[in-house]
């Protein structure tokens, strides 16, 4: 790996570093080099895991810092970044793990529903690539979480899948525009995780069946896509991975592809 797109001494921002997969990213960068981290979580009740988190961060040696807020605004996107900047510095990474994700028949999704599936999967994601291409240091990496669902031909998650799947044309267009300064831009779309955020959706039957769906389920400890088993792609994307971009990469066992 090249000094340019080594970990070593670099600033990263995690939009809902807090807990689960962000928080397991936060930890693994700072193991692997990485000089600080900045850790988003969205409100009181994630707070403690978001300092959890920054206290696993300054173990490994980097520093840390836990920044809330509500991300469904621009301005809210505006002052992360700047928060960010004053706290540790001018990024070189940005990952933004932030999603909310909804089961529903299409016929019975109300327009406040989607449009809050909106505001947290879409234009998050959009003014998060717009604030990273505006402060990222050059030769940055951007990586945005979305979902294997956009591989998949499936009922009952419109609302979720049609509003990540915006990002990836978000993903090819800052790729592009921000390709000469030397960043690359990717997105990741994991398989079902074993984590709270797919069980809080989904009926007995249906978690037996996500648990049998991936080519590779039955050497998974749950048949679901394991977050440990995420990081070291993400890890690699932002180091040196750079030269994919533009791309979304289904990182799922062979639960669905494209």
């Amino acid at each position: 790996m090249s000094q340019l797109h080594s970990l070593e001494g670099k600033v990263v921002l995690i939009a809902g570093g807090a807990k689960n997969l962000g928080g397991l990213i936060a930890r693994d960068l700072a193991q692997h080099g990485a000089k600080a981290v900045a850790i988003h979580y969205n409100s009181a009740a994630t707070r403690a895991d978001a300092e959890a988190t920054v206290a696993a961060v300054q173990a490994a040696g980097a520093q840390a810092v836990a920044l809330q807020a509500d991300l469904s605004t621009a301005a809210a996107m505006e002052k992360l970044f700047a928060d960010a900047v004053a706290a540790v510095g001018r990024p070189d990474i940005a990952i933004n793990t932030v999603g909310k994700v909804l089961k529903k028949p299409l016929l019975e999704i109300s327009e406040a529903e989607y449009d809050a599936m909106s505001a947290v999967n879409a234009k998050t994601a959009f003014f998060f690539l717009k604030e990273a291409g505006r402060h990222l240091n050059d030769h940055g990496k951007i990586c945005t979480l979305v979902t294997s669902l956009l591989g998949a031909f499936t009922p009952f998650y419109s609302a979720y899948a049609g509003t990540k799947a915006p990002v990836e044309h978000f993903t090819r267009a800052a790729a592009k525009e921000f390709g000469a300064r030397g960043i690359s831009v990717t997105a990741v779309g994991p398989g079902p995780m074993d984590t709270p955020f797919f069980y809080g959706q989904e009926q007995a039957d249906a978690v037996a069946y996500h648990q049998s769906a991936a080519a590779l389920s039955a050497f998974s400890k749950t048949g679901l896509t394991d977050i440990q088993d995420v990081v070291p792609f993400i890890r690699h994307l932002v180091s040196d991975g750079w030269w994919v971009t533009g791309q979304t990469l289904l990182i799922n066992g062979g639960y669905t592809t494209k």
